[in-house]
This record gives C-alpha cells, structure tokens and sequence, in this order.
C-alpha cells in the first residue's frame, strides 16, 4: 500500500505561480511511475505531468513549458511547480502513483488549484 498525500494548492492570480507537492509513504518499489492529473467542473481527469523513478518526463501539451515535474528522492516526494498560471488551469489537482506491470494504482486526495484575478 502507498499513501500519497498532497499540499501547496490555494488561490493565485492569472500569471502567478504554485508549488504542488505529494509526499509518499508506505510500500516502496523500485521502478514506478508517479504523476500529476486534474479535473476541473464538468470535465474528465487530465494528464498534467509524470515522473519515472529513472526522471524521465512527460506532460500534457496544455502545460508544456509552464510546469515542471521533478522528485525529492531524500523525501520520496513528487513536486509540480505551476508557472505563468491560466484561469484555465482552476481544478483539482490529483497525485497518481502506479507500479508498471501491476494493478497497483494510487491516488491522493487532491488539492484545490484556482487562478482567478
């Protein structure tokens, strides 16, 4: 079992900045795969951004150089840094973990993000 817990999210305005954070606990595995997703009202849960445990990327084309992914391995913690926000960008933020080649599949809570003036 992993525990995903998130923090960092809040209120900015449009062009300001957030740092997310998603801090892990429990089962460690080797090689996983740990992401970023939101969901605003009335649409479906997005990729915003992953991270292997070999730091290789990727992320939705909505927030490509805008965000960063990166992880705090002293920490076991997964970090999104937000940049030049968009009103667009307002959602719950979701922390996902999953294990290639099984059924292990994690979520956090979630974390609130608006950007609004």
């Amino acid at each position: 079992q992993v525990q995903l817990v998130e923090s960092g999210g809040g209120l900015v305005q449009p062009g300001g900045s957030l740092r997310l954070s998603c801090a892990a606990s429990g089962a460690i595995f080797r090689f996983y795969v740990s992401g970023w997703y939101r969901q605003a009202p009335g649409k479906q849960r997005e990729l915003v951004a992953t991270i292997t445990s070999l730091d290789t990327t990727n992320y939705g084309d909505s927030v490509k150089g805008r965000f960063t992914i990166s992880r705090d391995n002293t920490k076991n913690t997964v970090i999104l840094q937000m940049n030049s926000l968009k009103p667009e960008d307002t959602a719950v933020y979701y922390c996902n973990r999953v294990v290639p080649g099984t059924s292990q599949n994690y979520w956090g809570q979630g974390t609130q993000v608006t950007v609004s003036s």
